[in-house]
């Protein structure tokens, strides 16, 4: 599944994803369980939305649905370290979400390049 996921989306590099930081028309979506999240931070200004309701959170018909999923605006979902993100960005292109990636390497790769982090 995981490489059927790679083979069909976009995955951006950390450096290509620090571009990103701080556009209006730039969305980071967390995947990460919030127990991780809440242990490790997230990338500043990043909307959580755990994997494991990831489609609740994108229909917009669901009591669940975080709108910064179906703004229209680039997505670059991130996990720990790349996998989850993939399965995920994947999720959101089958469900018509079009402008998706998953950043290489996830959250450990983003920490070590020296990526802006928060609590």
């Amino acid at each position: 599944m995981l490489a059927q996921a790679n083979a069909e989306i976009e995955t951006i590099s950390v450096a290509e994803a620090r571009q990103f930081v701080g556009r209006d028309d730039v969305v980071f979506v967390d995947v990460r369980e919030a127990a991780e999240r809440a242990a490790s931070g997230g990338i500043s200004n990043s909307v959580h939305a755990a994997r494991g309701f990831l489609e609740f959170h994108a229909d917009p018909e669901s009591p669940l649905h975080k709108p910064a999923l179906a703004s229209g605006k680039k997505l670059v979902v991130y996990c720990a370290s790349g996998g989850r993100s993939a399965l995920a960005a994947k999720t959101l292109k089958d469900m018509g979400i079009a402008n998706v990636s998953s950043l290489a390497g996830g959250f450990a790769a983003w920490k070590e390049a020296g990526g802006a982090t928060e609590p």
